[in-house]
């Protein structure tokens, strides 16, 4: 049995963790091409073909769910088989209303993504095993926007970490100007709050006020986050103090501090599988005042963290520190983080 493959994720390791789940078992299926996002998945499907499309809900650009729509009227023999964190009923719903073959939890993908490809390309349905019995025979037909599928990932990604010791939440993001950097945060910042997760802020004192604005505007309930602890917001210098030592981090006073807020962080939380997201300028604040080595050290630092706790990281760095200029510089500090993103 041959089968063309086309598999949608923006997160590199996951659609390296898919070949070597699919190609060793099956070597008459083979990935013929990768999109990491909603606009390349329907290119590429149009283009290649594919005999099926391994799709992802939380997709740049455009969210699978619109993709779905999308690729059924331009390549309708394509089957789609969802592979998604989220395991939310309703956001299940909503995908096999688009007309794909199947769904399976990226919680279930090593035990369940063979059996369920093997399924679809058989013209039936898979679900996954958890999921059977709390699927409705007529989902409801409402449209998911890409703020929606995005916001959820962050509600999923607890149980996702508990099956995949590789997937690391360390991201970074080279920005313009200040609007760019807190319309980003305030996202990131306000879709854990509102799935229950916690969130902790490393920022200078106007990054933190305008962050707090924006989040009390967009119906965060920001009083409440910061009295019940869901919500840590921390000058971005002073915490650095607390474990450089030498003009150099300190893992042993790194490693301690951030165990304590996020211990905090998690026990305050509401969310059945809490997460904490943290924003941090710190490396920032070192670059600029040319310690270069000192923030890769905390880039590694925090890869430890994303590591070893349930963590979602975002970094940033001002474009006016003419980084991406750099070309060693950028990679180095591109190498160190899970997603790359330049606005």
């Amino acid at each position: 049995m041959n089968i063309r493959i086309l598999v949608a994720d923006d997160f590199v390791p996951w659609r390296r963790f898919v070949s070597s789940v699919i190609l060793p078992k099956k070597p008459g299926w083979h990935i013929v091409c990768e999109a990491s996002d909603g606009e390349e998945a329907i290119k590429k499907a149009e283009e290649f073909r594919p005999d099926m499309i391994l799709l992802d809900i939380s997709l740049p650009k455009l969210n699978g769910i619109d993709a779905a729509r999308q690729i059924g009227k331009i390549a309708p023999e394509s089957k789609i088989l969802f592979l998604s964190a989220f395991d939310s009923q309703e956001v299940v719903e909503e995908a096999l209303n688009t007309g794909a073959s199947g769904y399976v939890v990226k919680l279930d993908a090593a035990s369940e993504l063979v059996e369920a490809m093997e399924a679809v390309f058989h013209g039936k349905q898979f679900v996954s095993s958890r999921l059977k019995g709390g699927i409705s025979a007529q989902p409801e037909n409402a449209h998911a926007t890409n703020r929606l599928a995005h916001d959820r990932v962050l509600a999923a990604r607890s149980a996702l970490s508990q099956e995949t010791d590789f997937v690391r939440c360390h991201e970074v993001l080279f920005y313009s100007d200040d609007m760019v950097l807190l319309e980003s945060v305030t996202h990131f910042v306000g879709a854990a709050l509102k799935f229950g997760n916690a969130a902790i802020v490393l920022a200078t004192k106007p990054h933190r006020d305008s962050l707090l604005q924006r989040l009390k505007a967009g119906g965060a309930d920001t009083e409440g986050a910061l009295q019940q602890g869901t919500y840590i917001s921390l000058d971005a210098a002073d915490t650095l103090s607390t474990f450089m030592i030498n003009d150099w981090p300190d893992a042993g006073r790194f490693s301690e501090g951030f165990k304590n807020l996020i211990d905090s962080a998690l026990k305050a939380a509401k969310a059945k599988h809490p997460r904490v997201v943290i924003f941090g300028e710190g490396v920032a604040l070192l670059w600029a005042e040319g310690k270069r080595k000192a923030a890769m050290q905390l880039e590694q630092l925090g890869n430890d963290l994303a590591g070893t706790r349930k963590v979602d990281i975002l970094c940033a760095y001002p474009l006016y520190l003419h980084i991406k200029e750099e070309r060693h510089a950028f990679e180095a500090i591109c190498a160190e983080h899970s997603a790359v993103h330049s606005k």
